[in-house]
């Protein structure tokens, strides 16, 4: 090929490149003209039949042919795209679009925030199975045979021994089974009942329960200053704490807690129905009986425990009116945590 024909064969390149209507045609010329069997490299193993006077010439020209034709085809696909990457173009002078942040569900703020102050009193953390069996759930807590709460009416029995545990005190009992005292724990976790649906039950909850006990003496003063330091760390440095009495099978004495009212600090407002007070947790002396039935010798431990819900709290210290709010997903509702 002379220098000609190979000026003459650029030209016709580059117009075929000019006139490519789309990327497959600019696709199929770069293959015909720069692939491994194009006619780029094909010229170039003609050198070896240049003169070799012609050859440096020769060569300049084809690494030209080869450097423009590229150019032109880079120049070609980027004008092809152009049209559609205007649409989508980057402007620096626009405010940015920000992805809508997540938040943590009240649910698990107050398991966390509840753990976190109870281990600084130096409560660990226990779990157990969510399917417990009925000495566990019942009998060792000191429960009746005729309980009420023993019913197929409020409990989901799933075999004559097997039960979605109604409350998280079948923990206490396992790590009572399995450890001598001292021992110290909080049981946070899902506890299940058969309850209607409504704006303050549901048949799927969460507790937290605590367990304390020693061979050295512990007091209901004990239990009080405890509830009281989680009352104000929880709640805020002006709730206080209130005991009233109660029943409960596996505790004696037992009592009801109630806080003082965060929102009105006591004087009575609409959250606390003018009170000054809300019932958060039952609590009291562990039951001698319970020690029994564990295999503690009783004369010689004792302690204390108490129960509260997670909900109950997270309801209470967030404003929320419906437990319901707290399960349904509603984006009305999730937008409001962040």
């Amino acid at each position: 090929m002379t220098l000609a024909e190979l000026e003459k064969q650029q030209a016709q390149s580059l117009a075929e490149v000019a006139a490519a209507l789309d990327a497959a045609a600019l696709e199929q010329l770069r293959i015909r003209y720069l692939g491994r069997n194009g006619i780029v490299p094909a010229v170039m193993k003609q050198m070896k039949d240049v003169a070799p006077e012609e050859r440096p010439v020769f060569g300049k020209s084809v690494n030209n042919w080869r450097s423009t034709l590229e150019a032109a085809m880079a120049a070609k696909a980027g004008a092809a795209e152009q049209p559609r990457a205007a649409g989508n173009a980057f402007d620096p002078t626009l405010p940015g679009r920000w992805p809508a942040p997540g938040a943590k569900h009240p649910i698990s703020r107050v398991i966390e925030e509840s753990v976190a102050i109870f281990n600084r009193l130096g409560f660990s953390v226990a779990d157990g199975p969510d399917i417990e069996s009925r000495f566990n759930n019942f009998t060792a807590l000191n429960t009746p045979a005729h309980h009420p709460s023993m019913n197929a009416s409020d409990t989901f029995w799933l075999a004559e021994d097997q039960l979605l545990r109604t409350q998280t005190s079948p923990v206490q009992i396992r790590i009572m089974t399995q450890h001598q005292p001292p021992i110290r724990i909080i049981t946070p976790g899902r506890t299940y009942r058969r309850d209607t649906t409504d704006a303050t039950h549901s048949a799927n909850f969460h507790q937290m329960e605590g367990l304390y006990v020693d061979t050295k003496p512990i007091s209901l003063a004990d239990l009080k200053a405890t509830l009281a330091y989680f009352a104000k760390e929880m709640m805020g440095s002006t709730a206080g704490v209130r005991f009233r009495p109660h029943f409960f099978p596996f505790t004696e004495p037992s009592v009801e807690v109630d806080f003082a009212c965060h929102v009105c600090a006591g004087q009575g407002c609409r959250v606390c129905k003018m009170s000054g007070w809300i019932e958060i947790a039952g609590a009291g002396m562990v039951d001698p009986r319970v020690f029994d039935f564990v295999g503690y010798p009783s004369e010689e431990v004792n302690g204390y425990a108490f129960g509260f819900g997670i909900e109950r709290i997270a309801m209470i210290k967030y404003g929320i009116p419906d437990i319901r709010w707290l399960y349904e997903n509603d984006a009305r509702f999730l937008e409001q945590l962040r």
